[in-house]
């Protein structure tokens, strides 16, 4: 696996679908900035997995010049579902590490699905990824960003109307085009 290529695929789907299509409000300044970390672990384990995580976290609470990171994950939990149950142990791991209120963790997947939707709906694109990838955010930049801009609570809903505008097929080909620059192989 070529990390860099796997980092493009990433940055590239940041770029054109978070914050081209707004999915979300606060990603646009820090990807700017160049604030935000792309790491890929060679995990291969949730084990492994989560102690990479544990090293992230570790990272930014010593590194405030970094704004966020996306951990991204190619090799472990590539099924939705075992990923999706894995995000149990993050929340416990957020907690033990006392870092719950100092940090939270958003997911992202290739096969993500929302409860009561169907696999194919397009408002699941919201939080589909290139590769499985768990985001890790500043609780008090969230905050921040929250308190500045209005009618967060409109988001969620905009972005369902946005992308079942723009349609699933239509976003499973931009997905896809994520990796045009790549090695690596397509969905």
């Amino acid at each position: 696996m070529n990390a860099d290529a796997t980092i493009r695929s990433v940055s590239t789907w940041v770029e054109q679908l978070v914050v081209g299509e707004q999915l979300c409000p606060f990603a646009r300044l820090p990807l700017q900035s160049g604030r935000v970390r792309f790491e890929v672990t060679q995990a291969t384990s949730a084990d492994e997995l989560l102690a990479c995580l544990a090293e992230e976290i570790k990272r930014l609470e010593q590194t405030p010049e970094i704004e966020t990171t996306l951990l991204i994950h190619p090799n472990v939990l590539t099924d939705f579902l075992t990923y999706n149950q894995f995000l149990d142990e993050v929340d416990a791991l957020l907690r033990r590490l006392d870092m719950e209120g100092v940090f939270q963790v958003a997911s992202f997947h290739p096969d993500y699905q929302f409860a009561g939707t169907e696999v194919e709906d397009a408002e699941n694109y919201s939080n589909r990824s290139p590769y499985p990838l768990l985001h890790l955010l500043r609780e008090a930049s969230i905050e921040t960003a929250i308190d500045s801009f209005e009618n967060i609570d409109g988001v969620p809903d905009r972005n369902i109307r946005h992308l079942r505008q723009i349609g699933a097929s239509a976003l499973a080909e931009r997905l896809n085009a994520c990796f045009q620059d790549s090695d690596e192989p397509i969905l």
